[in-house]
């Protein structure tokens, strides 16, 4: 199953990478990184049916937010899941976040025992 993390922070595909080595080696997941909304989108648009089927993207992001990126995605691609990251748990993004159809939202620095656990979820219910 392949995994799309979102974020401008180019700094986050090693810690991803890093934290779930064991998913990846294992071929439980594999990941691919966008460094903006509009990359994602190009992601998502260059395959049809598009191969990700859970995105992981930061909320603050310049250019294209990810709450942005959530509502387009909700749009044009309803079946992918989406969870939303921020450095800051403030009940606005949230709110704005779980309105708009994420899955769910994590903040800074990330909870990787939670995110697993939210991956084996994922991957459970799409066997």
């Amino acid at each position: 199953m392949k995994f799309l993390i979102v974020d401008d922070e180019r700094d986050v595909e090693l810690l991803f990478r890093q934290k779930l080595r064991k998913e990846v080696r294992e071929g439980l997941i594999e990941l691919e990184f966008a460094f903006s909304g509009s990359q994602a989108l190009e992601v998502l648009r260059s395959h049809q049916p598009p191969e990700v089927m859970y995105i992981f993207s930061d909320i603050n992001m310049p250019g294209m937010t990810g709450l942005e990126l959530l509502e387009k995605v909700k749009s044009e691609f309803p079946q992918i899941q989406v969870s939303m990251i921020s450095a800051y748990g403030d009940s606005e993004n949230h709110d704005k976040a779980m309105s708009s159809g994420a899955k769910e939202f994590f903040t800074k620095p990330i909870d990787f025992i939670s995110l697993k656990a939210e991956l084996q979820e994922i991957l459970s219910g799409s066997k």
